[in-house]
């Protein structure tokens, strides 16, 4: 049995190495792409869903309180923009909505209460939510409550969400 000489077939074998390790590139290249479209679909996906329910919470609200106008009806919650600070990584915005709507949750008793009582309401808030300790995705964050203010209806919020460092 004769083998052929290889030399003869030595430019082929490279053009084909070559159009192989392209095919390669090209399916890496085009698999980052759309894995990166796909992320910032879910990312914009998990913010609608959130807005929906507090638009949801927010109908419900309005129609139960619509003839009265020193209720708290709505409750806006509100991250103030923290930056990475000493080596710190800042928090991801899926991270951050997903503790904002457990807040929400944890603020749902002061909708429907007077405008006028939320000094002690305020002052309960803070005493109950300020540094408490959130899990989301296996993480620990906790929220401090920079400021409360009240305006027609609207109870908004400022927090600021850190990571929670164990003493």
């Amino acid at each position: 049995m004769r083998l052929p000489p290889f030399h003869r077939y030595r430019r082929f074998s490279q053009i084909a190495a070559v159009f192989v390790l392209g095919m390669i590139v090209g399916g890496v290249v085009y698999n980052s792409i759309y894995h990166m479209a796909y992320n910032v679909l879910w990312m914009t996906n998990q913010d609608l869903r959130i807005e929906i329910e507090q638009y949801k919470s927010d109908i419900q609200t309005l129609k139960k309180y619509n003839n009265t106008s020193t209720v708290i009806r709505e409750i806006k919650v509100r991250t103030e923009a923290t930056t990475a600070k000493e080596g710190k990584a800042a928090i991801d915005p899926v991270t951050s909505k997903e503790v904002l709507r457990k807040l929400a949750a944890d603020l749902e008793p002061m909708r429907g209460r007077s405008m006028f009582e939320i000094d002690s309401d305020g002052k309960l808030a803070r005493l109950l939510l300020d540094s408490k300790i959130y899990l989301v995705r296996e993480k620990e964050y906790t929220v401090s409550i920079r400021t409360m203010l009240v305006m027609e209806g609207v109870l908004q919020i400022w927090v600021e969400i850190s990571p929670y460092k164990h003493s």
